[in-house]
């Protein structure tokens, strides 16, 4: 009999049965009432939890289309911006930034490592920039942005935003936008919000929409703000058909996490991730990222001596779960695994002793049952 298979990639993450049947109701038209309702209440929530004075958008696409978005509607030809990367999805950035035709500075970091504060502070005082971009945590390394202590020095330049990827991190490491000095914050919905992919959710702080308001006419226009806001005020009125049946999803999402406190939500990502990383490290995995900067949303393992990368994740698909691979110059070296969301603790043991039944079909020297253990002590302690 074939085990059940886990989906622990870094994004999708598993979607739990109760935002599926919202999924699967039967669609209305954008303008009916309840939709409109429901609609307009996901977005005021969202304002709410993520603690914004300024706008939200919610609109079918992709966490790469919010990229964009992001730049769009907060530069023009010419400017300068000054991109920090940590990793593959930072680097997303400069092809993107230079179709605008701005001009692009890089700060990246050796992968695992994140550049300090004070190095991007240097950095702005050398010239006007426009804004700054960092993706909170990158995928590709498992590198937790300290996104906080950025903000702060972005304090220090009033006329340069802040513009923050949180695909990977949004409802899974504190975000709060205007308290923590993020003026445009973007995020998908398939990752720790635990819905299906497909829609793209921005948060605008009001020295982003002050910006918007400069630019006059922008050259983009399915991602322009201008384009949305009406909508989002009133999401009876059209401009482009919304995704209906994903934004209930979402709402779904959002209730979920309200009953769970968004405080709460973060201490148990943190406390899954420690527990996750500690009983990894017991079976023989290095962390890529290093101690102070690692994601609490996925786990970036290099492998031992002696496994063979694709051999090594098609056991742990036929014992019962999907990981992701590495990228670039960690291709073949190690898998990613994703732990966010709305799993469960039956999940993740069962994740833990699905890769000590990996190892043992690798032959590697594993005492099976000692990564369940140190997971579930440091989750019940």
């Amino acid at each position: 009999m074939k085990n059940r298979k886990l989906l622990m990639i870094p994004g999708p993450s598993p979607v739990v049965r109760s935002i599926q049947d919202q999924m699967g109701r039967e669609t209305v038209a954008f303008g009916d009432p309840e939709f409109v309702k429901d609609f307009k209440g996901l977005l005021d929530d969202l304002k709410v939890m993520f603690k914004t004075n300024g706008e939200v958008f919610v609109v079918a696409g992709t966490g790469t289309m919010a990229m964009e978005m992001a730049i769009a509607n907060t530069t023009k030809r010419g400017d300068n911006i000054l991109l920090v990367s940590h990793g593959f999805f930072g680097d997303r950035f400069i092809d993107i930034c230079e179709r605008k035709g701005l001009n692009v500075d890089v700060m990246s970091s050796e992968w695992g490592k994140i550049v300090p504060p004070s190095e991007i502070e240097k950095k702005l005082n050398e010239k006007d920039y426009a804004a700054v971009t960092v993706t909170h945590v990158d995928t590709a390394t498992g590198v937790c942005a300290p996104v906080d202590e950025i903000g702060q020095v972005l304090k220090k330049f009033p006329n340069t935003l802040l513009i923050v990827d949180g695909v990977c991190a949004t409802a899974g490491e504190p975000e709060y936008v205007d308290e923590m000095g993020i003026d445009v914050l973007f995020t998908g919905s398939q990752k720790a919000f635990g819905v299906s992919p497909g829609l793209a959710i921005l948060w605008a702080g009001p020295k982003a929409m002050e910006r918007r308001r400069t630019l006059g006419t922008i050259p983009e226009y399915y991602v322009d703000f201008d384009k949305w806001l009406p909508i989002m005020d009133n999401p009876s009125k059209y401009f482009a058909t919304p995704a209906i049946n994903l934004i209930w999803a979402l709402k779904e999402s959002v209730r979920i996490i309200k009953e769970e406190g968004l405080e709460a939500r973060f201490a148990r990502h943190r406390k899954v991730a420690q527990a996750m990383q500690k009983a990894l490290e017991s079976l023989g995995f290095t962390l890529l990222a290093e101690k102070g900067h690692r994601a609490v949303t996925l786990s970036n393992l290099i492998y031992p001596e002696g496994i063979d990368d694709l051999s090594f994740r098609n056991l742990l698909s036929e014992e019962g779960i999907m990981v992701a691979g590495g990228l670039a110059a960690y291709a073949g070296k190690m898998f990613r695994l994703g732990h966010m969301g709305n799993i469960d603790m039956h999940d993740l043991v069962s994740v833990i002793a699905t890769i000590e039944r990996a190892l043992y079909r690798s032959e590697q020297n594993v005492e099976l049952g000692k990564g369940v253990g140190i997971f579930m002590h440091e989750m019940l302690s």
